[in-house]
């Protein structure tokens, strides 16, 4: 993506009545239409020294102006992500890929709110290459999780790797398991959720589940053990859509325990009988974050095509909520 100074192109009368944004695409290589649309909204483009809508008609004569720098985040140094000295597990390491675990808590790639940080800086800290395909501020990253998501992720070191993994990501040929602790029951022991995923027409940093415009999305549940008022589960996901598992389970009624978006913080009803009345108060303080974590990861290598499995075993915040749902909240007998 380009970064240079600002530039200037006169509209000619051959150009005259296309949409402006179309225009400008035509007019810088390297710009997509979407980063035109994006730079506009910033307030990279202008008119004769005025801002217009995407769709405005440009006429013969007219000076359109664009500062491509503006697409370069803030807060990134000479554009791209700098190295930080952050403790981070790397579960597997070549010269062309790289897998960590990643710690809830912490942003995948710089973004808005959180440009220092980053798996992206604690890698970059750490010495690891990455592709420069892909947006500045997210070398070599082909897939993300959640902030408070714990868990496995693979990057590309080398542009070929990119490129590999993207096309795997794209075929949903990378597999990705993860296990969470859902509020209430599941209605069978095995789910397949299928709805399609949109964002929320209100609350805009949410999605939500759509009648119509959204994106298709599949999670596969499985329920390992069940307590009192909880379920202990592992899910598949066959797509992946942004927030996906946390919208599918708010979706079906169970959403993650202490998912503050998506209803996890919240007790529905009356809790069934249970050894400790105060166990989902006490989990809440265990469990800062929602119950969510990638613990199994494979993919075919970009270079040598060999099929890799990667798994990470659950962190200590979601151990220890564990430990004490099979202490305080099991159904009598056991589970069920």
């Amino acid at each position: 993506m380009p970064d240079g100074p600002t530039q200037r192109f006169t509209v000619t009368p051959e150009e005259t009545g296309e949409r402006l944004d179309r225009f400008l695409a035509g007019r810088s290589p390297g710009i997509s239409r979407s980063q035109i649309q994006r730079l506009n909204a910033l307030g990279g483009v202008s008119v004769d020294g005025r801002r217009r809508a995407d769709s405005y008609a440009v006429a013969a004569g007219e000076s359109v102006e664009i500062s491509p720098e503006m697409l370069v985040p803030r807060g990134l140094a000479g554009g791209t992500p700098g190295a930080e000295a952050i403790p981070l597990a790397v579960v597997y390491e070549d010269d062309d890929v790289a897998v960590a675990n990643k710690p809830a808590g912490m942003v995948t790639h710089p973004a808005h709110g959180n440009w220092t940080g980053t798996l992206v800086n604690a890698l970059l800290g750490r010495g690891t290459r990455l592709s420069a395909l892909g947006a500045p501020e997210r070398p070599g990253v082909v897939h993300r999780l959640d902030k408070d998501t714990s868990g496995l992720v693979v990057v590309g070191k080398t542009d070929r790797a990119y490129r590999a993994l993207a096309e795997e990501i794209k075929r949903h040929e990378i597999d990705k398991v993860y296990h969470a602790i859902a509020v209430g029951h599941l209605p069978s022991r095995t789910l397949r959720v299928e709805a399609p995923i949109g964002r929320h027409p209100v609350h805009r940093q949410r999605m939500t589940v759509v009648a119509a415009g959204g994106r298709a999305a599949s999670t596969d549940v499985l329920v390992v053990d069940r307590y009192g008022q909880f379920d202990y589960i592992r899910l598949a996901t066959r797509t992946g859509r942004t927030h996906q598992i946390r919208v599918h389970l708010a979706h079906v009624g169970h959403p993650l325990l202490g998912d503050p978006v998506y209803g996890g913080r919240r007790r529905k009803g009356q809790a069934p009988p249970a050894r400790s009345k105060d166990v989902f108060v006490k989990l809440l303080r265990i469990l800062p974050r929602h119950a969510l974590h990638a613990s199994r990861l494979s993919f075919t290598h970009p270079v040598t095509g060999e099929r890799m499995t990667f798994t990470a075993a659950l962190p200590d915040d979601m151990r220890t909520a564990l430990e004490t749902i099979h202490r305080e909240d099991r159904f009598e007998g056991g589970s069920a």
